[in-house]
């Protein structure tokens, strides 16, 4: 089976889709107040509010952008970097608000999934020579080493008021997933092997030791003493209950990056990426009409059966990882499997960008979000194929070049 991203057409596809993510939220999303707008399903600006993960990944898929020589990518930076600096972090007691309109801090707590966002945005920029960029990377770095890290477990506290007083003994596994990540990026933007570390211990504690002791399922929640908490029940959109098979994919990824930034050292990573993958398919595909089910329980019926668009552009970077790094076929073919309904089902192909949700007859549906998700999921399913299988899309693009 010859692989779909060795094929200038497929090449070609890819580029093709992520042109059309950049053409609907380059310009749309500008909001000249500072930050980005929401989009509606036709693509017009929407609301006013602007949550920090929405402002952060902006900049982070804007920098790719700028690698890859989109003109104008560079000012959307610029912008995004202004506004996370001038209106998101807070002056008074560090850290970063969650959200903010045009007059006011809508929500002022102080969130590790956040500020995990912040860390990724920065090295991004960081990685075009962005001039606000070591100041912010600095920064968020003190905090989350100063307030987030809990050095015992390894991982990353949740949440916490204006103030830093505790919101609640909530610890969850997406902050960690997602820091993970962020701290990935930071190690490759700036050369300190500390964030290096911190990234394997996250992954060491949530996927070495939890997800293999529940047969490679992503535990999410967990109480203050890091004890499982199988009964929480909290957002469904950032918290939902039981488990969540886009996780074991975004995992699946991320712990082969791991794998080779760290030199291919810790010898586990691939084979525990194999088994998320691999449970993800056969637990959490809906095997009659296609798609992950958003979340399972923990007898591994489906939960909540709505199809999300993240778990299948997190299931289509994951494929490509894992076929590459190991020459079995059947990742190739969940490759073309996931692209397919993806291309089918997902892609809004009369106004641009991915569809957030679709029911149960697979047509799109309102239900978590109200018009467009923003780029970043989307984004990174088309460009993971097209460059080397070594690190985070900013290292790779700027080290091929375009």
């Amino acid at each position: 089976m010859t692989p779909w991203h060795t094929s200038p057409y497929h090449r070609h596809w890819l580029l093709q889709q992520a042109d059309r993510l950049f053409d609907t939220f380059q310009y749309a999303s500008l909001n000249p107040a500072g930050g980005f707008f929401d989009l509606y399903d036709d693509g017009r600006p929407i609301g006013t509010v602007r949550q920090l993960h929405a402002t952060t990944r902006m900049v982070h898929c804007f920098a790719i952008a700028h690698l890859l020589g989109r003109p104008g990518a560079a000012a959307v930076v610029d912008h995004g970097m202004d506004y996370i600096w001038r209106a998101h972090r807070d002056a008074k007691h560090g850290g970063y608000f969650w959200s903010l309109d045009d007059s006011r801090v809508i929500d002022d707590s102080k969130q590790a999934y956040g500020h995990a966002f912040v860390l990724l945005a920065a090295s991004s920029a960081k990685c075009i020579g962005h001039p606000l960029a070591d100041k912010v990377i600095a920064d968020v770095t003190e905090v989350l080493e100063q307030r987030f890290w809990e050095a015992d477990p390894g991982v990353t506290s949740e949440e916490y008021g204006r103030d830093w007083s505790k919101l609640s003994d909530y610890r969850g596994q997406n902050s960690n997933m997602h820091l993970t990540e962020a701290l990935m990026a930071a190690f490759e933007a700036t050369g300190e092997r500390e964030y290096l570390r911190k990234a394997g211990s996250i992954a060491a504690f949530i996927i070495g030791k939890h997800a293999a002791a529940l047969d490679y399922r992503v535990a999410e929640h967990f109480n203050v003493n890091w004890a499982l908490d199988n009964d929480y029940r909290g957002s469904e959109i950032f918290r939902p209950a039981g488990s969540t098979p886009g996780h074991w994919l975004e995992w699946a990824r991320l712990l082969l990056q791991l794998w080779e930034l760290g030199g291919r050292q810790e010898a586990w990573l691939p084979g525990a990426a194999e088994r998320l993958f691999r449970n993800a398919v056969t637990l959490g595909w809906d095997h009659e009409r296609g798609g992950f089910f958003y979340t399972l329980e923990w007898d591994n019926r489906p939960r909540l059966r709505q199809k999300l668009w993240w778990p299948a552009a997190e299931g289509i970077g994951a494929a490509h990882w894992l076929a590459v790094h190991t020459g079995n076929p059947s990742f190739e073919d969940w490759y073309r499997r996931i692209w397919g309904f993806s291309a089918t089902h997902f892609i809004d192909h009369a106004h641009g960008g991915w569809f957030p949700e679709l029911g149960e007859d697979l047509k799109p549906k309102r239900g978590f979000f109200t018009g467009k998700p923003d780029i970043y999921h989307a984004l990174q399913a088309c460009l993971i194929p097209l460059y080397p299988t070594a690190g985070s899309l900013t290292k790779v693009i700027a080290a091929k070049g375009a």
